[in-house]
């Protein structure tokens, strides 16, 4: 009989084996397991791994016949890694304790966030104010509103007014009062801490 060509990953709980054979006969192949043996027979082939380097649970140990191969799975008694399939007589570590695998962490399912309701929420704090609370609100274009409102409810010498003392200052003063106006050359008054430069 021949050796069929195997080889062999393993976790801390099992060992999984696989045996090279394209197209078994699934009714062909007989395996047997045991606590410190394993052996495999197929046709003229036959693998005998004794003693197994750990012992492991017949019962729960299984296999799966494929196309190309036998992959065999030997659940270990005592968790560990062995690193070879075969081992000296007794049992290494039969003197361990017994492994346990870690207890699976259980976490609490994450709340899912209400977005519809914390939006409502935050659009209900950031209320528009009104003009009346702050001055400031809506910036430029409600001061420009206010202006607009204020030269197409005037009468022509309040328009007047507005109109020569804004050209005439450079933008920086607005005036409605047309008696004050019409007398002289309106003054450019820059902002505090800002100087007016003539360019032209």
């Amino acid at each position: 009989m021949s050796t069929p060509r195997h080889e062999f990953y393993e976790t801390d709980e099992k060992l999984t084996l696989s045996i090279f054979e394209r197209n078994a006969d699934p009714e062909q192949v007989s395996i047997k397991f045991e606590d410190r043996k394993f052996s495999f027979t197929y046709g003229d082939k036959s693998l005998v791994l004794e003693p197994l380097k750990g012992q492991i649970i017949p019962d729960k140990s299984d296999y799966t016949v494929g196309k190309v191969k036998i992959e065999v799975r030997l659940v270990k008694a005592i968790g560990g890694r062995w690193g070879a399939l075969v081992g000296d007589s007794p049992d290494p570590l039969t003197n361990t304790t017994a492994y346990a695998p870690p207890p699976s962490q259980t976490r609490p399912a994450p709340r899912k966030k209400n977005w519809e309701g914390i939006t409502e929420e935050i659009l209900g704090q950031e209320k528009e104010k009104s003009t009346d609370e702050d001055p400031n609100v809506g910036g430029d274009a409600t001061l420009n509103g206010f202006f607009q409102k204020i030269f197409a409810d005037a009468d022509e010498d309040t328009k007047k007014a507005m109109m020569k003392s804004y050209q005439e200052s450079g933008g920086t003063t607005l005036s409605t009062n047309w008696e004050d106006v019409k007398k002289a050359k309106v003054e450019v008054k820059p902002p505090q801490g800002a100087e007016w430069k003539n360019w032209g």
